[in-house]
């Protein structure tokens, strides 16, 4: 998108606002489908708690994407957008048996990542096929907050407990119907994530009745130019060779399935703020903006790095600005960046915010959610509204004391 259009959105729904192309998410939908095309039966899992609003959901579905949750109210959501139970994986982490058990009333794929869950939902439900997450014991992935298939992750069941869950199987007579695996976000080396693929191709010999593989995702998308991403083409090419390969060595057709997130909508996304205030001090230029952590908290949460261009002075002579936030606590975006001059009142947009940033926005320091909007055929598309006072108080109860 343009900064005259971004802009104009800007002043048409307000800051601070999140903006989503829809062309881009079909786009990496397409290109990921196309890198894999050889493969007979391909599915592909839309990660939703990148982005879980509704009509983005709708989009994927469009393309022909399936779901991966990790909540029954993101199991919900997907119903509620037009996906059907056969479409759906739900691979929870720590959550209650009951949670499992409303899930699989609903006949959603279940991916267990637990002997003693696996044991009890055995026992229980013999006939529901499940599947289960191992943990590979690999490193990978950006930061230690999103690498999640090494030795000391809380995720998976690690591979040297197969035997276990064989044993398991034996006793309950449970089906196994599919293997799962995610080491981790934004994967540099393709060579860690086939690597990783080979611990996952041996675990699936041990299961003779297997419909599917899922090799999770974690592809890495460029931050700035000229960044390194993911050679999804690739690892296209190596993955499907060695895949079909597996296929025949296993006797049977199986289905490559993948749960992407920020693949598909990272690079979609735009956070556009309006600049309150710039601030000089003896050492520092800061530009505050009418956000803070409350909004967009991966830059403080795990060092994200988001591109930031004043789309109000695109051509601008640039100078050095750290760019902060409204919160009562250190909320930096951006430490000493060079970005086109800022003058109170414009607007920066920052860009590849897609994923895991309006779904981890809160109501801290009391202050609304943003708007969203769909940005489709040249035009602005309201997908959620701006949260008012009424908003935040819906719930309370207001008692005497």
């Amino acid at each position: 998108m343009q900064p005259k259009e971004l802009l104009t959105l800007a002043e048409e729904f307000g800051s601070p606002l999140y903006v989503y192309d829809a062309t881009t998410i079909e786009q990496q939908y397409n290109r990921l489908t196309a890198a894999f095309s050889k493969v007979e039966n391909l599915r592909i899992n839309y990660a939703m708690k990148a982005l879980s609003n509704i009509t983005i959901l709708k989009l994927l579905k469009k393309c022909g994407s399936g779901l991966d949750t990790v909540s029954f109210q993101e199991v919900q959501l997907g119903l509620h957008a037009g996906f059907t139970p056969d479409k759906i994986i739900f691979t929870p982490n720590g959550v209650s048996f009951e949670e499992i058990e409303e899930v699989a009333k609903l006949g959603v794929q279940i991916n267990i990542d637990n002997l003693s869950v696996l044991e009890h939902f055995g026992a229980k439900y013999p006939k529901i096929p499940v599947c289960i997450r191992i943990n590979p014991h690999v490193m990978a992935g950006g930061n230690e907050n999103i690498s999640v298939g090494h030795i000391d992750s809380k995720f998976g069941i690690s591979i040297y407990q197969i035997p276990h869950v064989l044993r398991i199987v034996e006793n309950t007579g449970m089906h196994i119907n599919g293997i799962h695996m995610h080491t981790g976000s934004d994967i540099l080396d393709i060579e860690v994530f086939l690597y990783a693929a080979e611990i996952l191709f041996d675990a699936a010999k041990q299961f003779k009745e297997l419909d599917f593989l899922d090799f999770g995702s974690g592809f890495k998308v460029p931050y700035k130019k000229g960044d390194i991403e993911t050679n999804i083409e690739e690892l296209g090419k190596k993955l499907t060779k060695r895949f079909l390969a597996f296929e025949k060595e296993y006797g049977r057709t199986l289905t490559l399935a993948f749960e992407p997130g920020k693949f598909l909508v990272s690079e979609a996304g735009f956070f556009l703020a309006k600049v309150n205030v710039v601030k000089q001090t003896t050492s520092t230029v800061f530009a505050g903006i009418d956000s803070g952590f409350n909004h967009l908290i991966r830059p403080m949460f795990y060092g994200s790095q988001h591109q930031i261009e004043n789309i109000s002075n695109p051509k601008g002579k640039e100078r050095f600005y750290t760019v902060v936030g409204y919160i009562c606590e250190t909320d930096t975006f951006a430490n000493n960046r060079r970005i086109a001059e800022i003058k109170e009142g414009d607007v920066l947009c920052f860009k590849n915010a897609g994923a895991y940033c309006f779904s981890m926005a809160s109501n801290y320091n009391s202050r609304f959610k943003p708007a969203e909007v769909l940005w489709k055929d040249g035009k602005g598309h309201l997908i959620s509204k701006r949260e008012t006072f009424e908003d935040l108080i819906k719930n309370q109860i207001m008692i005497e004391v």
